[in-house]
């Protein structure tokens, strides 16, 4: 048998060194990754992330997304502590830290595979998220032009006063969520008092709304429905057809999907997405 210790996992590794923020966010220490790495002197590690931020602004990213200078604390014996510059990487920074690191160090060509791997796997996520985010952006502005549509041939059928056009949301609200009104739907979702409940729906729910609304609006000026009572009524039937399809394909209902984060998060996100988008193209003109 081999004296030789085993060879460490990087995954076990580095999966170790990680850490997470109470909000579920991943990060790693530049000084826990340069013991790891065994640079035993910190400021032989320094130059090394200069480079991967260098790296960063190249690849069109911002540096205080994936680069946050932190200070911690350590011992200096006696019970004495002084604080020490840090840096707080994501995972892409780590990527390009460890892409420009010494390649002679035993784990920086393992460091180099499981990076490299968990960055892609993360940017996938990052894409379903970024689809999510335009799909709901578009459906939810679909929804508030056709909620204008719905409510005009509404008051063509009588339904005038703010009142009357609450009870005819909730009839349509009851007919797709069960029973359940508009206010019943947002202390189901436990939603705050000035939380809209459209606006923490996720584009699965948002679309079969948006059904719901488009199909009532048709209905309603289609038959010239001159009644508010039953304009009320066509849009719980409407409503409840709209269950009813979701049903027979299998779907989840929709008072049982998740709730989703605002909606003005989506919209920062992709605000930021679409001026970094800007930023690249602008760069590229340049080059």
């Amino acid at each position: 048998m081999s004296d030789n210790p085993p060879v460490p996992i990087a995954s076990n590794t580095f999966e170790r060194i990680k850490r997470v923020s109470p909000e579920g966010s991943h990060s790693w220490s530049a000084r826990d990754l340069a013991r790891v790495l065994e640079y035993a002197i910190f400021r032989n590690f320094q130059p090394v992330i200069e480079k991967a931020k260098e790296a960063c602004v190249q690849s069109g990213h911002s540096i205080a997304d994936h680069f946050a200078e932190t200070r911690t604390m350590v011992d200096i014996g006696s019970g004495a502590q002084r604080e020490i510059e840090d840096w707080a990487l994501s995972r892409y920074a780590c990527y390009l830290v460890i892409q420009n690191a010494d390649p002679s160090k035993p784990l920086v060509a393992l460091g180099q595979t499981y990076f490299a791997v968990q960055t892609r796997r993360q940017e996938l996520v990052d894409d379903a998220a970024t689809k999510e985010d335009k799909t709901r952006l578009l459906l939810r502005a679909e929804i508030k032009k056709h909620n204008k549509y719905l409510a005009g041939v509404a008051r063509e059928a009588g339904v005038v006063q703010p009142v009357d056009y609450a009870i005819f949301m909730d009839h349509g609200y009851q007919g797709l969520y069960g029973g359940l009104t508009r206010r019943d739907i947002h202390q189901r979702k436990r939603l705050k008092p000035k939380q809209h409940i459209l606006d923490h729906m996720g584009s699965t729910e948002l679309a079969a709304n948006l059904f719901r609304a488009t199909q009532t609006e048709e209905k309603l000026r289609r038959e010239k429905v001159r009644s508010k009572s039953l304009a009320n009524q066509i849009h719980r039937q409407v409503g409840c057809k709209v269950r009813q399809t979701i049903r027979e394909l299998g779907g989840t209902m929709p008072e049982n999907l998740p709730v989703a984060e605002s909606i003005k998060k989506a919209e920062i996100r992709e605000k930021k997405r679409l001026k970094a988008d800007l930023k690249r193209v602008l760069s590229d003109t340049r080059e």
